[in-house]
């Protein structure tokens, strides 16, 4: 099937009308196509090549609707670094409608009623990050919206410096917030949120249908499928910027990718927002996020849920969730199949060494899959060689205690510890060629993306470790 034949159902516009805002999107000028995941179309159940689809530019250009798509933007607050804002929404993006389980939207298509001072667009540089990450998280296997095309265009719009407006079409199995919940709350509108928390239970969670206690049961699968999510976020390095309400979705996967960033050297407390002045979203404090805003979700829900019997299922859920995914990713990612009581100890000690060694974080683990007892390759990577040093000489000793043989051990981490990671110096040279109308460099990054632990010969530039100038570097949430 074509993309251009799909149709769309609009299920969130049978509840009431305060939920969303009807809203057609604004086409940019002269629109192009810069790159599409056909993997991301078998969603939709696409089965043709998406760049070959005479339909899909006007589609994403909002210039031509699909079949039975009816476009609104949906309305929501949420704690912005701990401040509440009463009302957000989607500021710059505009929903199509539903298919195949997904719901698609557009970002960058132009001013909705909840735009407040913005423009309702998105520059190229931030939506080629959002294509990409969208993507590579997925390849990564950690829960995400995903993205189906990109375009750009000649339209000018005004950041920092003028640059060329851009529209992403994104996908997600859902679109509601923690903030939609919270905005129903702050505004009374209790009866409100019965209507939201069916309608969620009936997208995401529809085995709760008819389950006694549904809305508290519901809020048990989020607030486990957000633990296991940062989990995974922190295996892999990755530091979401804004972990805002309004930026968590409802039902855990990873969605509004700003100012992102995977960890260069491993830096525990780095900060990839430039605007996050106090470190409130900082790589280490990410886990405690996510218990402070689901939090602040049980809030929300009180009006129909007991609020103390919410609290009792985050505490008992959240925390052993997360640190049960988390030992179990990173007891992969260090080749240990078995248990020792001072493992976790080990597992301490070697992320207190990474720090000290100041040495690429993605690197160190793809290396370490390949290790045999030779410390050199591992240690010529580091500035300071000394403290992981010492931790290999103790990791030795435990790798003494497996039962695995070391081209089996080998065979298992490189499973786990991807290759290719989407670091922030390699994506600023895509948009820097982008920016220039050469897009090859971004669809080399779509293909290392979602094959992050395979090998590409052609491509091994993008694997190294980021120029000295470039590390850890600070992003503005400016798109």
């Amino acid at each position: 099937m074509k993309f251009s034949s799909l149709k769309l159902t609009t299920p969130y516009l049978e509840l009431p009308a305060l939920f969303f805002d009807r809203v057609s999107p604004t086409p940019l000028h002269k629109p192009f196509l810069i790159s599409a995941s056909n993997d991301a179309g078998k969603l939709l159940g696409v089965d043709e090549n998406l760049s070959l689809d005479e339909g899909l530019i006007d589609i994403l250009n909002g210039k031509k609707l699909l079949e039975g798509s009816e476009s609104f933007a949906m309305c929501y607050a949420g704690h912005q670094f701990g401040y509440f804002v009463p009302r957000l929404g989607d500021g710059r993006a505009i929903n199509l409608g539903k298919v195949n389980g997904q719901n698609l939207q557009l970002k960058g298509s132009g001013l909705t009623l909840y735009s407040r001072q913005g423009d309702g667009r998105a520059v190229l540089r931030s939506s080629i990050r959002e294509y990409l990450m969208s993507e590579a998280m997925h390849g990564l296997g950690i829960s995400t919206s995903r993205a189906l095309a990109l375009i750009g265009s000649d339209t000018d719009v005004a950041r920092e410096r003028w640059e060329k407006g851009a529209i992403v079409l994104r996908l997600s199995p859902t679109w509601v917030r923690f903030g939609t919940f919270e905005y129903f709350n702050a505004k009374g509108e209790h009866d409100k949120l019965e209507v939201l928390a069916d309608y969620v239970i009936n997208e995401s969670f529809a085995h709760l249908k008819n389950a006694e206690d549904r809305y508290l049961k519901m809020y048990a699968e989020i607030v486990r499928n957000t633990a296991t999510t940062i989990a995974k976020w922190q295996s892999v390095g990755f530091n979401h910027g804004v972990m805002n309400t309004d930026n968590m979705s409802i039902d855990g996967r990873t969605i509004d990718y700003g100012p992102f960033a995977f960890l260069d050297d491993y830096e525990k407390d780095y900060v990839c927002n430039h605007t996050d002045r106090d470190g409130r979203y900082s790589f280490s404090n990410q886990p405690s996020i996510g218990h402070w805003n689901l939090t602040m979700l049980a809030r929300a829900l009180s009006p129909i849920v007991n609020y103390q019997s919410a609290l009792e299922i985050l505490d008992e859920i959240y925390g052993s969730t997360y640190e049960s995914v988390y030992s179990e990713i990173m007891y992969a990612k260090m080749g240990l199949e078995s248990e020792d009581e001072n493992d976790k100890e080990l597992f301490s000690w070697m992320l207190g060494a990474l720090e000290g060694a100041t040495i690429d974080y993605t690197l160190f683990f793809r290396k370490l899959s390949r290790y045999d007892g030779d410390k050199s390759d591992i240690l010529d990577i580091c500035v300071y060689r000394t403290s992981l040093e010492e931790w290999l000489a103790s990791y030795d000793k435990r790798l003494e205690k497996e039962s695995l043989t070391t081209s089996e051990r080998h065979e298992k981490m490189l499973q786990v510890n991807p290759k290719y990671i989407l670091k922030n110096h390699i994506l600023q040279e895509a948009i820097e060629k982008a920016e220039k109308h050469n897009f090859s460099m971004v669809n080399e990054l779509l293909k290392v993306a979602q094959t992050p632990f395979g090998e590409h010969t052609e491509l091994e530039y993008l694997c190294k470790a980021a120029p000295l100038e470039s590390k850890n570097i600070k992003l503005s949430c400016s798109s």
